[in-house]
């Protein structure tokens, strides 16, 4: 690291690095129309990836409200298919240390098959492995896995989305997103930020996007991870979003549902109580 870079190196998995970048270039494309701040790619290679620093200071609930706003711009830049990765990518997903399974072309899955088959049960065999998930556990989880493919939990993308699915961060915790000041961020477009409201002036703190493991997924999935590790004005987060592009009914609901990948993976790579904690959510939607 640098004064004026955050220096990312990976010789293992150098294409994890490559979808970063595309990832982060992707979701900055909407920031033009008022989509969320997005860390900028200052110099890439193979095996590293350099990002401008973000100076760091507190949230306030203003910034939380227009960052639900900008996320909800954000969401809206779309993808064709869930699971479908940023443009010109053309290798195997990350998330973290984890793969996450990409779709190179639409096989026309409705989203509860995806996110059943594509984000929930490539984590099983690991759980297994490393003792976290016993095979009550994982009965558990198929379970889920038949009501998600019947398509029970299937509900429109939030309504500024056009496309069949939205454009998602797709690790959206709460240590992804930094909290700046406005007026130390430098060559951004003149609207990020600024949700739908492009006639007013931005808050003095502002969420930007960091780390994304990017593809094509349902809106709710970003704003549940938010979540799972605590988010200091969350309510307000969802305010905003809400205000901008209404979620579908009964959304609060199916916060838990959508936290289940985000745990899954936990205890795919770490185990321990991870493994009982998304068998005990699962559990909920049976």
């Amino acid at each position: 690291m640098s004064e004026q870079v955050y220096h990312k190196v990976d010789n293992r998995h150098p294409e994890a690095l490559e979808l970063e970048e595309l990832g982060l270039k992707w979701l900055a494309e909407p920031m033009d129309k008022g989509g969320v701040h997005v860390a900028k790619v200052a110099a890439s290679g193979r095996g590293f990836l350099d990002t401008e620093l973000i100076p760091s200071t507190a949230i306030t609930s203003e910034a939380a409200r227009a960052f639900g706003a900008a996320l909800a711009i954000t969401h809206a830049g779309g993808a064709d298919w869930y699971g479908q990765p940023p443009l010109g990518y053309s290798g195997p997903g990350y998330m973290g240390r984890s793969r996450l399974e990409l779709i190179y072309e639409d096989a026309g899955e409705n989203w509860g098959e995806f996110f059943a088959d594509h984000r929930i049960m490539p984590n099983l065999p690991p759980a297994l492995d490393n003792g976290s998930i016993d095979s009550a556990g994982a009965a558990v989880l198929e379970r889920l896995a038949e009501r998600l493919r019947d398509g029970i939990f299937d509900v429109p993308e939030p309504e500024l989305v056009k496309t069949k699915a939205a454009r998602i961060h797709g690790d959206l915790w709460t240590g992804n997103v930094m909290w700046a000041p406005a007026g130390a961020l430098k060559r951004f477009p003149a609207l990020a930020g600024r949700g739908d409201s492009l006639e007013h002036s931005l808050p003095k703190v502002v969420g930007v996007l960091i780390d994304p493991a990017p593809s094509g997924g349902h809106a709710e999935t970003d704003l549940a991870a938010l979540g799972v590790f605590g988010q200091p004005y969350l309510e307000e987060i969802y305010q905003g979003y809400n205000q901008v592009s209404p979620l579908a009914s009964g959304w609060q609901e199916r916060i838990g549902l959508h936290q289940i990948h985000m745990l899954a993976v936990h205890a795919n790579l770490f185990g321990g109580s991870y493994g009982p904690h998304t068998v005990q959510l699962a559990s909920q939607y049976l």
